[in-house]
């Protein structure tokens, strides 16, 4: 489960202390956009010790490594860097095709066969541009190791050159397509930012508009956000009690020889059925 996937610059070492704190399901150490280029090759050389102090500052959520994109000239050296920590996976920002992914698979692969651990290490995915859109459904299905993937609305806005607008319209059919190609895959689907880090309205509107769409977490630039994600993206107490009582009331009816119920004012048949089961189901994992 990755509600919240919060992202501090991996050249801010006193941002990524304060990791615990946050209760972020995702915490990520970014060597791209977040680090300056100019500050890069200082912050891939001193990872090893960042990731220690946060392993240190006991980061109980998963740990990545954020790199730079497929394409760039820091990309293998990122890998290299990232792997050589105790982390859990990294982010691949832009990805555009499963072959981009093959160095951090191959890396995976060795490790796992020299030191296999519990918590098995993974890949995000991100998919921020046209070609990764398009692309995103063979991406989720054929990319191993890939776990989950998050949708970049400003890059591949930038990309398509249209503009950006607080409701989004300008992005919904890309965002639903990412979404679509996660659940395909059976993978975890994370929404897009939202830059106005002091409207904190226009992030909830927009988680909810997320969680209708199927993500099941957003990425987060502030501790702020990332409360707002955890709420936006957790079941109500009130959400939990009408599935219960649904549950109830059709495993009843199914045992009279009725399959479809008139409960509570709706009609309901087998898909709300596992739409409920699935919540509570992901209720009893999360105690778990």
């Amino acid at each position: 489960m990755i509600r919240s996937m919060l992202i501090a610059p991996a050249n801010r070492p006193d941002l990524i202390a304060k990791f615990p704190r946050f209760n972020a399901d995702c915490c990520v150490i970014d060597l791209e956009d977040g680090t300056p280029s100019a500050e890069k090759e200082g912050a891939r050389a001193s990872l090893s010790s960042t990731v220690v102090m946060a392993r240190k500052a006991s980061v109980e959520s998963l740990l990545m490594v954020r790199v730079n994109i497929p394409s760039s000239q820091h990309y293998l050296e990122d890998l290299e860097a990232a792997f050589a920590c105790d982390i859990d996976g990294v982010v691949i920002p832009k990805v555009e095709s499963t072959d981009q992914l093959y160095p951090a698979n191959r890396w995976i692969e060795l490790l796992d066969q020299k030191a296999p651990r519990i918590k098995r290490r993974t890949i995000i995915g991100g998919i921020e541009s046209v070609i990764g859109v398009l692309n995103a459904v063979k991406i989720c299905a054929e990319a191993s190791h890939l776990s989950a993937i998050y949708f970049g609305a400003e890059d591949y806005s930038s990309d398509i050159g249209g503009r950006r607008t607080p409701r989004g319209d300008e992005v919904y059919v890309a965002r639903s397509m990412v979404v679509m190609a996660a659940k395909a895959a059976g993978i975890i689907a994370i929404d897009q930012v939202v830059i106005d880090i002091r409207n904190d309205q226009l992030f909830i509107d927009d988680a909810r508009s997320a969680r209708d769409l199927g993500y099941d977490g957003k990425t987060c630039l502030t501790p702020g956000q990332v409360k707002l994600a955890n709420i936006a993206f957790s079941p109500s107490e009130e959400e939990i009690l009408y599935a219960k009582r649904l549950v109830f009331a059709y495993e009843n009816s199914v045992s009279t020889g009725i399959g479809t119920i008139d409960f509570e004012g709706k009609m309901v048949d087998i898909p709300l059925l596992k739409r409920a089961q699935s919540l509570l189901s992901g209720i009893r994992q999360e105690s778990d």
